[in-house]
């Protein structure tokens, strides 16, 4: 999920009663629902960001680990800082307690995604999807920000936590959803085609829940449409778009780098191909994110012409 929304939910945590177990308790909630997150400090750096993303500080580890760094810092912080004001003490049980609420209620929220998280990592690599909530996801933010604007209005916990109630019973209706979304496209492929389809995707979309994306690797190339419930129907594109995987340029345009790195992240990878002076401009992007920006989202590299083919 985005960071608005984890912040948002370390909020609704810290409104619903938790931030008075101990000082600093709504900052140790809201930053440690973020934490998992440091690793986006790779942007800064010429990793690709995708191959590093949602793994080593998504897995087991890092769930162990970082809620004791925080609560090592803000105990660092209490005894430099002197309190002001009718402040509860600092306890340092409860300081990481709310550590590993805040971490875990992220590593929960990202399994939700077709982004995807190796929540096993460094012992295990591959991906896990949810294929539940769009990243980006405003009824999330309208039920957790409602509830946390509406407690400190009137300074009780109560509507903070009937929001977290609401939030999960939205999470769990989506899952519903998305799991019954998924069977009815199956059993649509199975009996229009006599068999399963390689690899499937039926994820969400931004805002409306009741329509998914859907993406389908039938062996021969990718088949994208929209499902929607209201009224129940699975709607392919004619285009198939082809995978280009057998092209020796391709074979070749894998020892690159970035793209190696991008090829570990990618759950339904595309080739396209683009002459240009000297050779061939291999670019891989992945079905779920087509459209998407560039830099993110593709990776690319020069093929030299083979000396053969002059």
């Amino acid at each position: 999920m985005d960071n608005l929304c984890h912040t948002l939910v370390g909020a609704a945590c810290g409104e619903a009663g938790l931030k008075r177990r101990t000082r600093y308790g709504a900052a140790a909630l809201m930053v440690a629902a973020n934490l998992p997150d440091v690793d986006v400090l790779v942007l800064a750096t010429e990793a690709p960001a995708v191959a590093f993303r949602r793994g080593w500080t998504h897995g087991p580890l890092a769930q162990a680990l970082l809620p004791v760094v925080l609560t090592g810092v803000l105990m660092a912080v209490d005894r430099l800082r002197r309190p002001r004001g009718d402040t509860p003490a600092f306890d340092a049980r409860w300081t990481l307690l709310l550590g590993y609420i805040g971490v875990l209620s992220h590593v929960a929220l990202d399994l939700l995604n077709p982004y995807g998280l190796r929540l096993f990592a460094p012992f295990d690599w591959r991906w896990l999807y949810g294929d539940v909530l769009f990243i980006l996801d405003p009824w999330l933010w309208l039920i957790l920000g409602g509830g946390v604007w509406f407690a400190r209005r009137r300074r009780g916990p109560l509507l903070a936590q009937h929001a977290l109630a609401l939030a999960v019973v939205y999470i769990l209706s989506m899952t519903l959803n998305a799991r019954a979304a998924r069977a009815v496209v199956l059993d649509e492929w199975r009996r229009t085609r006599g068999g399963n389809p390689v690899a499937l995707m039926v994820g969400p979309v931004p805002v409306t829940p009741f329509r998914k994306q859907v993406v389908i690797d039938s062996g021969l190339g990718y088949e994208t449409g929209t499902f929607e419930w209201f009224p129940t129907r699975l709607t392919l594109d004619p285009a198939v778009v082809p995978e280009n995987d057998d092209d020796p340029r391709v074979a070749r345009a894998r020892r690159a780098p970035n793209v190696r790195g991008f090829l570990a992240w990618a759950r339904f990878p595309y080739w396209t191909l683009e002459p240009v002076p000297g050779g061939t401009r291999v670019t891989v992007g992945d079905m779920r994110f087509t459209g998407q920006t560039p830099a993110r989202f593709n990776a690319s590299t020069v093929v030299p012409e083979a000396p053969h083919s002059r």
